[in-house]
């Protein structure tokens, strides 16, 4: 994984979303209500919340935006049920890409799902077809230029708290766990005062897929891109090294 930087990935993302914000505080807001109706609305009872709170918090959310997801979804027995749905596929020259989705009509988003991997030249596969590639692991990522830790201060505070490993890169500090440790890892760097650029359970690819032609980047890109706009997708993998 060396020489990827996640950071910049992260920097790339939000500046592309700068310009839906809308889109995605509406990602964060259903990840919200389904923490509150699985958990309860105290996130002091509820790791899940909590740790939907910290992610939109590291996206800029406003606080009063999040409690008033907090506050609707715990107000509303009757709102949507949302079901999470996967959809995983191949793009140009074999790339793995993986779709989580939150959808009250499986019908409409298994259709939408499969016009985005159509529209680019891709194809959606069988459940298991590419998630092998992948290693769910949580993932926190942390800008140097916001950190006042050193390297080995960090490091020993997100080992000692559980994380399976460390990395440094340039930019950027890298700490990786297993799903179920994740939000006591997570927890234990706010409490230390660590601001964190992503901080969520992820599908780390194994190995990553270089697209050297310019029409295979422009159908992976139609891909990615017309997922990112459907309304029911939440996460959009893939190993594509871009």
């Amino acid at each position: 994984m060396s020489g990827h930087s996640k950071f910049a990935n992260i920097k790339h993302k939000k500046e592309k979303n700068d310009a839906a914000k809308g889109k995605l505080f509406t990602i964060i807001g259903k990840e919200i209500a389904v923490a509150v109706k699985e958990g309860g609305a105290d996130p002091d009872n509820n790791s899940k919340l909590r740790d939907v709170i910290a992610k939109a918090k590291a996206n800029n959310m406003p606080n009063d935006t999040i409690e008033r997801g907090i506050k609707k979804a715990a107000g509303n027995a009757s709102a949507i049920n949302y079901e999470s749905v996967r959809y995983e596929g191949y793009g140009p020259n074999g790339t793995a890409i993986i779709v989580d989705a939150l959808t009250d009509n499986r019908n409409r988003t298994a259709a939408n799902v499969r016009n985005c991997f159509t529209k680019g030249n891709g194809n959606v596969g069988a459940q298991g077809c590419v998630s092998y590639m992948f290693d769910e692991k949580g993932q926190i990522i942390i800008a140097k230029e916001e950190c006042e830790m050193d390297a080995d201060e960090l490091m020993m505070i997100a080992l000692d708290a559980g994380a399976e490993d460390f990395s440094e890169e340039e930019d950027s500090y890298e700490v990786v766990t297993d799903p179920a440790d994740f939000s006591g890892v997570r927890q234990t760097l706010e409490d230390a005062g660590v601001k964190m650029a992503q901080a969520e359970v992820t599908m780390i690819p194994q190995n990553y897929v270089t697209l050297t032609d310019e029409e295979s980047i422009k159908r992976m890109n139609i891909i990615i891109d017309r997922l990112d706009e459907d309304e029911d997708v939440q996460q959009v993998y893939h190993n594509w090294d871009e």
